[in-house]
């Protein structure tokens, strides 16, 4: 049968009017069946409506009611079945920009030199870009010394909400902070996009890294059309780095000496221009996620065209519901007409 030909989306709802079948088969045997109780040997059956106030319907009445009745019940089945017969085909576009976020899930992101923690008000930028997010494909990594894919460049920003509050230091069993790998990883991501669109990188960190010469890497990836952009976490002032997630312990070194961290701007704004992008310094207002997403569409072309195509089908179920309530409504007006003689 050809796609455009008439069918049901629904037709489990069919089933329902063999519904009319046991209605039917007691219709008959009623009428079929003299209905003869006690009441008739006291009185004829002409002055039983009189003494019970009711009256037997005759046979005619039955059926007229019947055929009433069952035509409103196959009106409303059908109808929830949801008859259809013609399509609008709508070809599916993907968006042309794509944007891998780089989150520093390394222990000096505990510091709580912005509250509630860096790390906390790193997880809210995020949520901000996903909220206000219409025209990226959006993928996450998070890394310390190893990075992890938190979730693949994908057009669901949910699934990165949800995946948001499990982003901590705790997935990081080796502690430190090296860029170059997770610049690798997001490399791969990227590529795995389409050749044509808009590629980006947003790096949200304190700028505390164990590594030195990486302005390199990002020349390298600026060369291929890697932009990258930086968010910086923290304060200048800095603030002692915690030992563990909620304990006041504070990590020492080997001499005893409180080690505290410091947000590193100069160094981000190094990298950030290297990477042909912009720095920022996060802040409790969207202002800085609006620029991001900006700045990572902005040089967005038209949407690529997809092989995927998304078939619409004109529902007609509601061409049902005219008849359905025009017989519908002589028992309303019978109704309240016999409200008011009452």
């Amino acid at each position: 049968m050809p796609d455009a030909a008439f069918h049901f989306a629904r037709p489990e709802w069919l089933f329902a009017l063999l519904g009319l079948i046991p209605v039917l088969g007691w219709l008959i045997f009623s009428v079929v069946r003299s209905r003869k109780g006690p009441l008739h040997r006291y009185a004829d059956e002409h002055l039983l409506p009189h003494l019970t106030g009711i009256r037997e319907l005759d046979v005619n009445e039955r059926w007229s009611r019947f055929s009433r009745w069952g035509l409103l019940w196959s009106l409303l089945v059908i109808a929830l079945a949801g008859p259809r017969w013609d399509y609008t085909d709508i070809e599916a576009f993907s968006p042309a920009s794509d944007l891998v976020i780089l989150m520093d899930i390394s222990r000096s992101m505990n510091v709580a030199d912005v509250q509630p923690s860096r790390l906390a008000r790193a997880r809210q930028e995020v949520q901000d870009l996903m909220l206000l997010n219409q025209a990226l494909r959006i993928g996450m990594i998070a890394f310390a010394s190893v990075p992890h894919v938190v979730t693949p460049i994908t057009e669901d920003s949910q699934s990165i909400l949800n995946a948001l509050p499990a982003v901590s230091s705790d997935l990081a069993n080796l502690q430190g902070s090296r860029l170059k790998a997770a610049l690798e990883r997001a490399k791969q991501l990227l590529g795995s996009g389409a050749s044509d669109s808009t590629r980006s990188i947003l790096l949200i960190t304190d700028g505390d890294f164990d590594e030195a010469e990486l302005s390199e890497p990002i020349k390298d990836l600026a060369d291929q059309g890697i932009i990258l952009h930086t968010l910086g976490i923290g304060t200048p002032g800095g603030g002692p780095v915690p030992a563990r997630v909620g304990q006041s312990e504070l990590m020492r070194t080997r001499n005893g000496k409180i080690i505290e961290s410091r947000l590193n701007e100069p160094l981000l704004k190094q990298l950030a221009k290297a990477g042909g992008g912009l720095y920022q310094r996060a802040d409790f207002r969207d202002r800085d996620s609006r620029s991001i997403l900006d700045l990572a569409s902005g040089d967005i072309g038209k949407p690529t065209r997809t092989q995927e195509k998304t078939r619409v089908w004109n529902e007609r179920f509601y061409w049902l519901l005219l008849p359905l309530l025009l017989l519908l409504l002589p028992h309303f007006r019978a109704g309240q007409s016999g409200e008011s003689q009452a």
